[in-house]
Order: C-alpha cells, then sequence, then structure tokens
C-alpha cells in the first residue's frame, strides 16, 4: 500500500507541496445510474462513493493518475482545483488550505479539463486572451504570453481561426495552452492527450517532461504510455481509493515482476482496464 505522506521531490523548490488529506466524495445515484448500480446488486443506500478517504503527498516533479473510467479520477481533480466541493478532507497547498487561497489560485494553478466546452464564436487568441484576463495577467504582458504558451503547443498558426473550425486535437492543444498562462507552479491535466495525434501526443508528454523541475505536474489518464516514461511516481486510483502510489520500476517489480506499467495496470484494475466507460 502506498505511503501517503512520503513522496519523492524533483530537483526543483523543495518547497513546493501539495497535499491530499482524506478525500471523500460521494454522489446521489440517479436515473440510469441508479438502475444500472441497483441492476449489478450495487445500489445500496442510493448514493456512489466517488473518493474515500484519499491521502497522499506530491512535491516537484511529474505525478501520473492512472485508473479506469469510474475510478474517481475527475472527481478529485476538480476537487483539487476547486471546481468541487468535497464531503471531507482537504487539500493543502504549501501548508495552506487551497479553500482559502481565492485570488492566489489563479496565479498557482494551471488547469487543462477533460470537457472542451469551448466558445465557438472566439477565436484561439481571443480565448487565450480572455483566459489571461481571468489570471489577472497585465494586458501588456499578455500578448507575449499567448505567443509562449502557443509556440510551446504548436497552435501559433491557428490563433485567429474561430474555434467552431478547430478540431478535437487543436482544441486540446488549445486547454495545455491556457494551462501553461501565468507559469504556474501546479499544473493539473485531465486526459490531456485525448484527440491528440501520435507526434503531437509525443510532443505534450515531452514539454511536461522538460517542466517538472520546478513546479509539481499531475496528469490524470488512462493510457499509461501518456506517463510511463516521464512520471516521477504513478498513483493507481481504484474505485476512489489509492491502491498504490510510488515509481513505475517500483510498482512493476511489486506487482508484475519482469513486466511493464502495463500489465501493473491490468493486474491491479482487471476487467476494469477493458470495461465499458462508466461515471467519472
Amino acid at each position: 500500500m502506498p505511503s501517503p505522506e512520503t513522496t519523492p521531490a524533483g530537483a526543483g523548490d523543495a518547497a513546493l507541496q501539495l497535499a491530499v488529506q482524506t478525500l471523500t466524495k460521494q454522489y446521489r445515484l440517479a436515473g440510469s445510474r441508479w438502475r444500472a448500480a441497483k441492476k449489478q446488486g450495487a445500489a445500496g443506500d442510493g448514493y456512489k462513493r466517488a473518493l474515500d478517504k484519499v491521502s497522499f503527498t506530491l512535491g516537484p516533479g511529474l505525478y501520473g493518475l492512472l485508473g479506469p473510467n469510474g475510478a474517481g479520477k475527475s472527481t478529485l481533480l476538480n476537487i483539487i482545483t476547486g471546481a468541487l466541493p468535497a464531503d471531507a478532507g482537504q487539500v493543502l497547498w504549501n501548508g495552506r488550505a487551497t479553500t482559502r487561497l481565492g485570488r492566489d489560485s489563479r496565479r498557482t494553478l494551471g488547469y487543462m479539463p477533460q470537457q472542451q466546452n469551448l466558445y465557438d464564436s472566439f477565436t484561439g487568441r481571443r480565448f487565450l486572451r480572455y483566459l489571461c484576463a481571468l489570471k489577472e495577467i497585465p494586458s501588456t504582458a499578455a500578448g507575449a504570453e499567448v505567443a509562449r504558451v502557443t509556440a510551446a503547443v504548436n497552435l501559433a498558426g491557428e490563433l485567429d481561426k474561430r474555434l467552431a473550425a478547430y478540431s478535437g486535437g487543436m482544441k486540446q492543444r488549445l486547454l495545455a495552452a491556457g494551462a501553461l498562462l501565468g507559469n504556474p507552479r501546479l499544473l493539473v491535466l485531465d486526459e490531456p492527450t485525448a484527440g491528440l495525434d501520435p507526434r503531437e501526443r509525443v510532443r505534450l508528454r515531452n514539454l511536461m517532461a522538460g517542466l517538472k523541475e520546478d513546479r509539481i505536474i499531475l496528469i490524470a489518464t488512462h493510457v499509461v504510455s501518456d506517463v510511463e516514461s516521464v512520471a516521477d511516481q504513478i498513483l493507481l486510483l481504484k474505485d476512489g481509493q489509492l491502491a498504490d502510489m510510488a515509481p513505475p520500476a517500483s510498482l512493476v517489480a511489486a506487482h508484475a515482476p519482469g513486466g511493464s506499467l502495463e500489465d501493473v495496470y491490468l493486474h491491479i484494475f482487471g476487467d476494469e482496464a477493458e470495461g465499458p466507460e462508466a461515471p467519472r
């Protein structure tokens, strides 16, 4: 089992720390979800526990959050980023509860959500300038900042197109660029490579690997190859609980000697790894 209080840091700023303490979250089942749970004999009291006392502490570095659909990954990220309240537990950034950070959280956090709910009438440039305003980046610096982040994700030549004309992969790169605005010390990415072609997938993976020395990067995915070669540690989330947490090589040694991280994934999650999409 993981040791939630001890994690290795990268070579960067050791003062950075993200602590997740006994997070618990449950949802009331309704409609088709309740009927499906009842059919499986898992309806219980009509609630689904998405997170069950999840705890861990991260220092500077890159971390992969792996788990099948329905494991609780997006719920965990939504609580860390402040988009969703926890039923119990708390998240601390450098010892301060994130719920008390207020405006400071805008400068600290870069978040790339899984959902592509964008304004189709906006151009890419207008969307990123809008995010600059939300992050309180001065208008005098916003142009250079937009140029910097779009060059990093290979989108600089597409900024004046309307988002309605963007492909799914281009929207993913735009969201990644938005997360990088302001050079945040905490980056949280939810399924960041969905819809990217192989070249852009590798580009994004290498970009994140190059940024990890002086910040904390947490990437939630069910694609093992997205994090296997670049993550300092892997967090395995199963049924709302932290099943294990360790460097990739240590997980392989413990769960799939002689195998790969993908073998670890299949060993931990079994039939869930190949199951149909479930509520996240």
